[in-house]
Parts: C-alpha cells; sequence; structure tokens
C-alpha cells in the first residue's frame, strides 16, 4: 500500500518543481553566483531571491522585508527566518524562491563549497547573473 502518493501538479505549484529542477542542475553556478555577491555585499542587502514575475530575475530579500511578511502571515516564515539568520555562506547556499504571492526557501551545500564554486566557474557576478537569468527563462515556464 502506498502512502503520501503525490497530487497531480496544479499550474500554480508548477513553479515550484521547476524551480527545484532548476537548481538541482545548476548547484555550482548558483553557489558561485552566491558567493559572489557575498564577497560583494555579505549580508548588507538581504538574502538573494529568485523572482519569477514578471520575468525570472535574481533580486535581493531584505530581512526586515522578509520579518514584515511573516508578520503578516502569522509568523509562519519563523523557521525560513532562522535559516536565513544562521546559515553558513562558505558552505551552503540559501536563496528564497518568489512565484504566484508565494515564498519558498532555496537551501543546499554544494560540492565543492561555495567558494570553490566560483573560483571554479571563472566568471564575474555580471556574468554569472546574465547566464543564470538566461537559464531560468529557458528553464521554467510562468
Amino acid at each position: 500500500m502506498l502512502f503520501g502518493t503525490t497530487q497531480p501538479e496544479s499550474g500554480d505549484n508548477k513553479w515550484r518543481s521547476q524551480l527545484d529542477k532548476f537548481v538541482k542542475e545548476n548547484q555550482r553556478d548558483l553557489a558561485a553566483l552566491f558567493w559572489g555577491l557575498w564577497l560583494e555585499n555579505g549580508n548588507s542587502q538581504g538574502t538573494i531571491g529568485i523572482d519569477l514575475q514578471p520575468t525570472p530575475h535574481f533580486v535581493y530579500c531584505p530581512k526586515e522585508a522578509i520579518e514584515k511578511l511573516n508578520d503578516r502571515v502569522e509568523n509562519r516564515l519563523q523557521e525560513i527566518l532562522g535559516i536565513v539568520e544562521n546559515h553558513k555562506p562558505e558552505m551552503e547556499v540559501v536563496m528564497i524562491g518568489i512565484g504566484k504571492g508565494e515564498i519558498k526557501l532555496i537551501q543546499f551545500a554544494p560540492e565543492p563549497a561555495p567558494p570553490d564554486c566560483f573560483e571554479q566557474v571563472g566568471k564575474d557576478v555580471d556574468g554569472l547573473l546574465e547566464l543564470l537569468e538566461q537559464r531560468l527563462s529557458e528553464e521554467i515556464d510562468f
């Protein structure tokens, strides 16, 4: 007997699985971008986000904005806030996916670590942003 059978994917949730697939296929480049932006700004701009509307692009999600949203949704984002606050950028990538009025936590520990990914990729932040936004546009049907 099967438990927890999956429901057919609705159009509203399709973006989540597409984003998961994109992250899995682009882990090294996302880790490199994450580290490059971390070197440039540290935590001063907030958490990196992937905003899917109107076309997929990268944004910063300031901590204050996430806290305000958490208040509006009765503290249902408390766990996300804790992860954002306590992540170790030299070891793991933390981003926020934004789509259809919802957010999704993106968190992974790449092999190799983000600093090494950045070194291996050999592109600057602008080149990585351009490359990844192009791939996002091709791979995510929003």
